[in-house]
């Protein structure tokens, strides 16, 4: 069997010949901090003292929210980001998109999602969660999203480039090295290994 390249260097490979697009794939892991960061504390604030409910309230759509984007990140990285299409350009996509990091897991540039692709997804999820959660509680649920989304990004950066003492940091990071060094087709979760364990697709205690 042939072995898969994989380099352990922190090095980016070019993706885009045109220089702009190159750019705009490539991103600090702090940036979605800085953009996301404000706009969540915003809606937070602006919107905590108009649920119904008051305080209890708003705090349980957070808490939703941020579960929601536990199972989201799973199902898009199960299903979206390990989709193996047939064709050449579906295949040429798919590496650009995601095969890239398990060829180049360490490239500390290409670790959070860029914000030409986060801020087009956030601007449909709100939209979404609009549609189906009334007014101010939507707000809430997508600050807790965001809040998961976040914390899955800088998660991700962390596990790839620094050392844990705390147990369950050693955990998931370990399954999430899992993924990309042992079996890329388990272990799913990256800020959370629930799902995971729900769907059967986590790795063994022996493993």
């Amino acid at each position: 069997m042939i072995k898969k390249f994989v380099s352990n260097k922190d090095e980016s490979p070019v993706i885009f010949q045109n220089p702009l697009f190159e750019k705009l794939s490539k991103v600090y892991w702090f940036v979605p901090l800085l953009i996301y960061t404000p706009i969540i504390s915003f809606l937070i604030i602006t919107n905590i003292s108009n649920s119904k409910n008051g305080l209890i309230s708003a705090v349980v759509y957070l808490i939703f929210g941020l579960i929601f984007w536990t199972l989201t990140e799973y199902l898009l990285h199960r299903f979206v980001f390990h989709y193996h299409p047939r064709s050449n350009i579906g295949k040429r996509i798919h590496w650009t998109f995601h095969g890239v990091h398990h060829d180049y897991p360490n490239d500390s540039l290409r670790l959070v999602m860029p914000p030409s692709v986060s801020l087009p997804l956030s601007a449909l999820f709100y939209f979404v969660f609009s549609l189906t959660i009334p007014f101010p509680s939507n707000r809430l649920f997508f600050s807790g999203f965001m809040i998961g989304y976040l914390a899955y990004d800088t998660m991700h950066y962390a596990f790839h480039h620094f050392t844990f003492r705390n147990k369950i940091l050693l955990a998931l990071k370990s399954h999430h090295m899992k993924h990309h060094y042992q079996d890329p087709n388990k272990g799913y979760g990256v800020s959370s290994a629930i799902w995971d364990i729900i769907f059967k697709t986590d790795y063994s205690k022996k493993n």
